[in-house]
């Protein structure tokens, strides 16, 4: 029995103490307490300037993530991207002082990393192939079209230029990317890059004229042949398209729902509210929502995304201001308390105020990894929160 045991400690090394601890605390059962709104702002965008300070690379970009097992990640190209508007915004509304610093820290830092041709890596700084990828290129062309409009620098600009016209020349004739897809996940059709054509809708209301939104519409309509009666997209997974993960299908909707801003089409709308309504039946009482969904709407996964579930929430906002359905309202804010519940809002600043990747921690995607992403789009959903409750109360 002593060998026994010897030889499984050797297979499976032990988890770290602190691993430990929150797989303990999260098999009790999401917390009761909603720290509530203005605790959480401040907390998790505290997580992102430490993510920023502390990246492994220290380049100014924002770390990958904080994991349990392994401490401070390298700077992530993509999701510093689009973390940018993010802190423009915070930076805008006075939240802290040096926030339009630290975006222009991120921006240099983008600039300086963008290949020749206009596009960007995929995976962290320090990952292999180093390659332009399109996905990765359409989220850090929305940090380049929001640092340009904020800050005027010429820099932003001709690397927005560059970013945009890379994607518009790459796209194919029916609306597909296929020429620079990412080695960092399955191969085949990404529905999902509704996400990059969002991208550059952002790029075209700058600089009209380049056919930027053009090929994005026509990216997107390619997209809505991949979305079924139901909602449900086919094609919109990282690994499984059969049971897409929430955080892919948040993406989808919102690219959608960014088509319909641009050009006011009445089917884009239509085809939005077609997956809003289908993803508001799937959240449950408390705001769980399964992290992944099969193609029947059903819960094919026993955790929840919290990426994901931030993401839907800022998107069912979006839908409760364009159609001022009021359960959209309702079921956004339940995913929202949901995510906030999993928040810490004191303890360690390597934790408080980050967002697990999944609840339980242990759950499959970004397994006890704290990622830079969730906190952002845990902080834009909580923006958009908190302007919808101060509307409606004033």
């Amino acid at each position: 029995m002593r060998q026994l045991l010897s030889s499984i400690r050797h297979r499976v090394p032990l988890l770290p103490h602190r691993a430990r601890k929150e797989r303990r605390a999260d098999r009790r059962g999401l917390p009761g307490h909603d720290p509530g709104i203005a605790a959480v702002l401040a907390a998790s965008t505290d997580w992102l300037c430490t993510a920023q300070d502390r990246s492994a690379s220290r380049d100014g970009g924002v770390a990958r993530d904080y994991s349990l097992l392994k401490g401070w990640a390298t700077s992530y190209p993509e999701t510093t991207g689009y973390i940018v508007p993010t802190m423009i915004e915070l930076a805008r509304r006075g939240a802290r002082a040096d926030l339009h610093q630290r975006a222009r820290a991120m921006l240099d830092w983008l600039v300086a990393i963008q290949f020749a041709e206009g596009g960007f890596q995929g995976g962290r700084i320090d990952s292999t192939p180093r390659v332009p990828v399109t996905f990765n290129t359409g989220q850090i062309l929305l940090g380049l079209a929001a640092g340009t409009q904020e800050y005027g620098d010429a820099r932003y600009l001709q690397a927005m230029h560059r970013a945009a016209s890379w994607l518009r020349d790459s796209l194919e004739a029916d609306g597909y990317w296929d020429k620079h897809p990412t080695p960092f996940a399955a191969p085949g059709e990404k529905a999902y890059e509704t996400h990059v054509a969002w991208g550059l809708f952002a790029a075209d209301r700058l600089a009209p004229g380049h056919g930027y939104g053009e090929a994005g519409l026509r990216q997107v309509a390619w997209a809505l042949t991949k979305q079924r009666p139901n909602g449900w997209f086919a094609a919109n997974c990282l690994n499984q398209p059969e049971q897409p993960l929430s955080h892919t299908i948040g993406y989808v909707l919102r690219g959608v729902l960014e088509s319909y801003r641009l050009a006011q089409v009445p089917e884009l709308l239509a085809a939005a509210v077609r997956t809003g309504d289908a993803l508001r039946a799937a959240i449950g009482a408390d705001g769980f929502l399964p992290g992944r969904l099969d193609s029947e709407w059903r819960p094919a996964a026993d955790f929840a995304c919290l990426t994901g579930s931030a993401q839907i929430a800022h998107c069912l906002f979006l839908l409760y201001q364009l159609t001022r359905a009021q359960a959209y309202f309702e079921a956004g804010r339940r995913l929202n308390q949901y995510v906030r519940r999993s928040i810490k809002v004191d303890g360690p600043p390597e934790t408080r105020g980050g967002v697990k990747g999944a609840f339980p921690v242990d759950g499959a995607y970004g397994e006890y990894e704290y990622l830079n992403w969730a906190a952002k789009f845990c902080i834009d959903a909580n923006l958009l929160e908190q302007e919808l409750l101060q509307v409606r109360h004033a």
